[in-house]
């Protein structure tokens, strides 16, 4: 592990370490980045070296390891424990350690490891995402935010039928659901699809193999399935648009079920998949169909259902 008080030496902070006692505060305001005291990389290296590695770089990597709890692994924020020996521990794990030190076996108490946490908030570094293509630089107690909210931060997988883990950007997602999912392709704005099952009386929280539509550049994914809508089971029709759902809003669909010389329809905006599939069902944002109903439509002795669902997809100009 590398020496803090190296790190003071290294970077001209000068800083104190002393031990701070201070009373676990479950509550405790999160220090904000000092607007003048950001650690600037021109300043620190100069022009000397034009390919060389940046002092400070490596100097930041290390303040990171320092900044990691040594139990889960994940960056610390505030507050930050130490025992007396000055190993620290994140406020999350503190608990699940029975308040003894995982370094050296010693009671944690309740010191703040004050002055780690005022050299986090001089520190700016990157977005996890860079790989995906974020090129920002943030300060260290901004950065969970900004991730929440980058971007380019990877999709989850949008297909409905398994608690598929898979995440990516929207390219690899399509190549995913195709190969893996072997998921039903259709280039096209408009659909018409026929979801058929012989004994719809036991099929309470089916789900119908999902179809991606490419169209204007963009994939979407069409769902159908059934489930509870209180104690009634009705079945749902919903699009998601793959991408942000700022983009999402930019687009319309309508959906159309009918039989017997009756037909429903909806027309919504599609939500980003963003939104899990779920989040979606469950605020009932989508061509919803009583059971009875759908019987209705499917005609014949009502026993079987064969709904046929039509639909097309546009850009709002």
């Amino acid at each position: 592990m590398f020496p803090l008080d190296l790190f003071f030496r290294n970077t001209g902070i000068g800083l104190t370490m002393a031990s701070a006692a201070y009373l676990d505060d479950t509550d405790a305001e999160v220090i904000d980045p000092p607007k003048n005291e950001m650690l600037d990389v021109s300043e620190l290296v100069g022009d000397l070296i034009q390919h060389s590695p940046k002092p400070n770089m490596i100097v930041s990597s290390n303040v990171r390891e320092l900044l990691e709890c040594p139990v889960c692994l994940v960056a610390m924020y505030p507050p930050i424990h130490q025992c007396s020996n000055g190993h620290t521990i994140c406020s999350g794990c503190k608990p699940r350690v029975h308040n003894r030190c995982p370094t050296c076996r010693s009671e944690l108490g309740n010191i703040r490891c004050l002055a780690l946490e005022k050299v986090a908030a001089s520190l700016e570094v990157p977005c996890k995402f860079q790989n995906f293509g974020c090129l920002g630089i943030h300060p260290y107690y901004c950065k969970l935010k900004h991730e929440s909210q980058c971007q380019y931060r990877p999709y989850t997988c949008p297909y409905a039928g398994s608690e598929c883990t898979v995440a990516g950007d929207i390219p690899y997602l399509v190549s995913h659901l195709k190969d893996d999912h072997k998921v039903d392709m259709h280039s096209g704005s408009t659909f018409n699809h026929r979801y058929v099952k012989s004994n719809p009386h036991e099929v309470e929280n089916a789900t119908w193999m999902l179809t991606v539509f490419s169209c204007f550049g963009q994939y979407f994914c069409l769902h159908f399935e059934a489930f509870q809508l209180g104690m009634a089971p009705v079945y749902i029709a919903f699009l998601r648009f793959m991408g942000d759902d700022a983009e999402a809003k930019n687009y319309t669909y309508s959906l159309e079920v009918g039989g017997i010389n009756r037909k429903m329809t909806w027309q919504g905006i599609p939500r980003s998949i963003r939104d899990s599939h779920r989040k979606v069902r469950d605020s009932y944002d989508g061509l919803i169909i009583q059971r009875n109903m759908a019987l209705c439509f499917s005609g014949g002795d009502r026993k079987e259902l064969k709904l046929r669902v039509t639909g097309r997809i546009w850009k709002e100009q």
